[in-house]
């Protein structure tokens, strides 16, 4: 499979999962001949011409869908940095027409930056991260703001590093960052019950911050890699090349053999995970072509407090948002309300591991 081809596959299912229907996206994607910046024919410059049609009849969110896919998966060009901006100020400009949702900017100790959307932030309300995997931007779940403050929560939605407006790195050690975040946010909103609505690859993020912070509750995500992803040589041939070259780039690796030398550093291994004695809810797809079935075989042997939602379908069960959602919302509202993961304890019976 070519490079345009692949960039074509996995926006049909990125599309899919932003709420856009099959016609319009096969629409679009079959008036787009190449990937070189510039021409007009181009993926960013006519993913982003869609944009500008959305925002020109006044539907703003629509217009911010179109904008990350342009920038789609990463914007190593000058069209796609373009079409990120886009984004970023288009749904600035959605929430400037409504009340409660701000921007948050934030310096990292490196001097890189970052930037949050945030909506409902009080210090005596349990604070609720949400962030998402390598190609997510923060964009794309910031509209999910009002109803996280209507449901209780401090919300912020943020983005893993190296991604959108997050400029550090992707590194192992990137898990401090959620903690940094945590100590920013500590005179806004109740850090001290924290809730982890991570996706992917900010879902390993979140468990190995849950690792070392007490102030992370619970932690549910969908399709997060553990250890296997990191590790297993044999798996690694299967990995989608626009994943390779999107962690490539957000990791600050030279090349792919520098980022395999790199990747075991990032496994979470089983003695860690028995140190995680918290909620885990994890959605799990039957055909993940990222992440191997052994990371989340991992997390049954390994955790205490662990539950599954499986769906026949790819990685991120684009096919089945609606259902994903619900799970997700329902275990998140479940372990608030009946104060599951609101302490620490240091032993924990086992629940039952089967999917639900």
């Amino acid at each position: 499979m070519n490079h345009l081809e692949e960039l074509k596959e996995f926006a049909r299912l990125h599309a899919r999962g932003q709420g856009m229907t099959a016609d319009h996206t096969a629409e679009v994607l079959g008036r787009i001949t190449n990937d070189t910046p510039g021409d007009p024919d181009s993926w960013a410059a006519v993913w982003t011409a869609e944009g500008r049609a959305a925002a020109d009849r006044g539907d703003l969110l629509d217009a911010c869908r179109h904008y990350a896919l342009a920038r789609f998966p990463y914007p190593a060009d000058e069209d796609r940095r373009h079409a990120q901006r886009l984004g970023v100020s288009t749904f600035d400009a959605w929430r400037g027409g409504r009340s409660g949702i701000e921007r948050l900017e934030f310096t990292h100790p490196d001097g890189s930056s970052y930037a949050c959307w945030a909506a409902g932030l009080d210090r005596d309300k349990p604070l609720l991260i949400v962030s998402g995997g390598i190609v997510s931007v923060k964009e794309q779940w910031a509209p999910l703001l009002p109803l996280l403050r209507k449901l209780g929560f401090a919300a912020v939605v943020t983005e893993l590093p190296g991604v959108g407006e997050n400029t550090a790195p992707y590194r192992p050690d990137s898990w401090h960052t959620l903690s940094a975040l945590l100590d920013r946010l500590a005179t806004r909103a109740d850090v001290s019950n924290t809730s982890m609505l991570a996706l992917s690859f900010s879902g390993h993020l979140a468990l190995r911050a849950a690792a070392e912070d007490p102030r992370i509750r619970r932690v549910l995500t969908v399709g997060a890699p553990v250890a296997d992803f990191f590790e297993d040589e044999a798996w690694w041939p299967r990995v989608p090349r626009i994943t390779v070259d999107t962690l490539t780039r957000l990791t600050g690796s030279a090349d792919e053999t520098e980022l395999r030398a790199l990747l075991p550093e990032f496994a979470l291994g089983q003695k860690l995970l028995a140190g995680i004695r918290i909620p885990v809810r994890y959605v799990a797809s039957a055909r993940d072509e990222i992440i191997p079935a052994r990371d989340q075989a991992l997390l049954r042997r390994a955790l205490p407090d662990v539950r599954f939602k499986l769906f026949d379908d790819v990685h991120g069960s684009p096919a089945h948002l609606g259902a994903m959602r619900r799970w997700l919302f329902a275990s998140l509202l479940h372990l608030r309300f009946t104060s599951r993961g609101a302490s620490r304890p240091h032993t924990s019976t086992p629940l039952s591991r089967r999917p639900s």
